[in-house]
């Protein structure tokens, strides 16, 4: 497993330490946001995310909802790319969390998640980025991507299923989601 870790670490760029395994990618993304929600919600209560989520993304913002977070998506345009100007008119000093598949799974859309990932810093909110249909296609370096949160899976790498992984950057708090 450490082996494991340390390898993982070494192609993604980040410290084994901040390098979670999970029963999968819906797990993995379940944890990012269920996690950041938990941990920073006296910061507040505002996420954004885009519209063209994994399953997992979008049913776990929808209870969420239900919880009193306030979820708003971004715009993405014809071919499902992020709009960063309407993304910079939603953003907030009490957004918390902003997430973004890096490449999406049904229309093949490669969003821009290292400028996504500065307008989210620049009020404040964490980035959280699913790269389980990037991995093994394309660079997830997630210091070049600014990311603070990035799951993946190992089927899709020719890993066994029901192994995914969970990237959170040093510092940066998240509860557990089994208590």
């Amino acid at each position: 497993v450490d082996e494991a870790r340390d390898t993982i670490a070494k192609i993604i760029n980040c410290k084994p330490n901040e390098l979670y395994f999970t029963a999968g990618g819906t797990e993995s993304d379940n944890w990012a946001l269920r996690g950041i929600a938990n941990a920073y919600k006296q910061k507040g209560k505002h996420i954004i995310i885009s519209p063209l989520e994994h399953a997992a993304m979008i049913e776990t913002a929808k209870a969420l909802k239900k919880d009193g977070f306030e979820i708003e998506f971004m715009q993405v345009d014809e071919y499902g790319v992020v709009n960063l100007e309407h993304l910079r008119k939603i953003i907030r000093k009490d957004t918390i969390f902003v997430g973004c598949m890096l490449a999406n799974n049904e229309i093949g859309t490669i969003e821009p998640i290292k400028e996504i990932a500065e307008i989210a810093h620049s009020k404040g909110a964490l980035m959280f980025t699913d790269a389980v249909q990037a991995a093994g296609v394309l660079d997830i370096n997630v210091k070049e991507l600014g990311v603070d949160l990035m799951s993946m899976s190992s089927h899709k790498i020719y890993g066994p299923k029901g192994i995914g992984a969970l990237y959170i950057r040093n510092g940066v708090k998240i509860s557990s989601i089994i208590t």
